[in-house]
């Protein structure tokens, strides 16, 4: 683990609650501020670090999936593809865990598990299929909600992990247990497609380390050293990758192959599994170290990824349906990979912004009241509270007594 932060530096806060039953917890709602353009302000207690840093890791989820048809003719595109690749999604997984800290059982956490994840898995699995089915002149694929395709896996993920959570909490030595059954997963073919559980557990041990990091592993993370450190480092990465391009194949950045699908040995996967991870770990450190800690223009985007994350995939699969790559050979030049690359930047950009929220908050925040039993206990709080100052006086100073008891446990 990271060495403790020097007392002399100012840690970053710590996080009060925890966000949203997905990555990019919602702006805009009851506990968020507007501003006077009528635009959405990050709540109070929001940290600019997380939603810059998610917010660029998305960015960087989007430019991948850009480069991914230019890999097969630039070997310098191929490079740039597996650096990223090696980090990104550990990045935001990381973030996903650090943010799952305080998940229990409770009844409000778990509604919001079903409306912010399990809703828009349902809901995005069916509009992918018939979006496939379409693009792609495919119309006998199938609704599959037991095999996620293209980007809903992480949604099926985030289920699982944050269920597991309270497990993650109680064990002496999560991270190296996670890391045990990742590197199970990957030299057991015999696990199969279904919830596409090889990435499931593959990446389970970042989002388990997220749940055991604490703010001063932000803020060393962020000491100038680590910052001037991150250049040779990702320097040295990027001319590994370039070197190991032509030989070895981009799927094992996936993680959702065993080694013997990749066609290697059960060995050479176990190995890859831990080198993977360590190099992983490495390179998002140096990416946290680069993430402005200050309010900048970005900074609101990042309660958005999750509509940036889904949305961005219908762009990215119907460019590879109708041919562009193909049709249209200046894409694979360097002006064209620029091209590419600012493009995607571009537009997952805009599906992160507040109008597009506004529009899609029906499928990724529904709140679904209807679908959930009332609490007799809520009922009687909400009418102790109506009857008078003394009669609420029982159940505020129970729901006091809940939340002391809640910080403590934290702590």
């Amino acid at each position: 683990m990271f060495p403790p932060v020097p007392t002399s530096r100012r840690a970053l806060p710590a996080v009060r609650e925890e966000a949203d039953a997905h990555p990019a917890p919602p702006s805009g709602g009851p506990a968020a501020e507007r501003t006077g353009a009528g635009a959405p302000a990050p709540a109070r207690g929001r940290d600019a670090f997380f939603d810059n840093a998610k917010y660029l890791a998305i960015v960087l989820v989007a430019m991948g999936h850009a480069w991914e048809p230019l890999t097969d003719g630039s070997r310098a595109a191929e490079a740039l593809y597996m650096t990223v690749y090696a980090f990104h999604m550990p990045a935001f997984i990381i973030i996903s865990g650090y943010f799952s800290r305080s998940f229990d059982m409770r009844k409000d956490r778990l509604q919001r598990l079903i409306t912010g994840v399990a809703v828009p898995y349902l809901l995005f699995e069916t509009a992918y299929t018939f979006f496939a089915r379409w693009a792609n002149h495919d119309p006998k694929m199938p609704i599959s909600l037991l095999d996620p395709w293209f980007l809903t896996w992480f949604l099926v993920a985030l289920f699982i992990w944050r269920l597991t959570t309270p497990l993650w909490k109680i064990v002496r030595w999560p991270v190296p247990l996670a890391l045990a059954i990742a590197v199970a997963a990957s030299v057991s073919p015999e696990i199969g497609d279904d919830l596409d559980l090889q990435r499931v557990l593959q990446f389970l041990p970042f989002f388990v380390l997220g749940l055991n990091l604490k703010p001063e592993h932000f803020a060393w993370v962020r000491r100038r050293a680590v910052r001037i450190a991150a250049v040779p480092a990702f320097a040295a990465a990027v001319a590994v990758a370039y070197w190991a391009a032509p030989r070895m194949t981009s799927a094992w950045f996936y993680h959702r192959d065993s080694a013997q699908e990749l066609g290697t040995t059960w060995w050479a996967g176990a190995v890859m599994s831990l080198a993977l991870f360590g190099c992983s770990l490495v390179l998002t450190a140096c990416f946290y170290s680069w993430v402005p800690t200050r309010r900048t223009w970005f900074t609101a985007l990042g309660a958005g990824t999750l509509y940036g994350y889904l949305l961005h995939g219908f762009l990215a699969k119907g460019s590879r349906f109708w041919g562009w790559f193909d049709d249209y050979a200046w894409l694979h030049t360097p002006l064209g990979e620029i091209a590419v690359t600012a493009i995607a930047g571009v537009v997952v950009t805009a599906l992160c912004t507040p109008p597009v929220r506004k529009v899609f908050r029906f499928a990724m925040e529904p709140t679904m009241a209807w679908a959930f039993r009332k609490d007799p206990e809520d009922a009687r709080r909400t009418a102790a509270g109506r009857n008078g100052p003394e009669a609420g006086a029982p159940a505020a100073k129970a729901d006091r007594a809940d939340r002391e008891s809640r910080a403590a446990a934290q702590r």
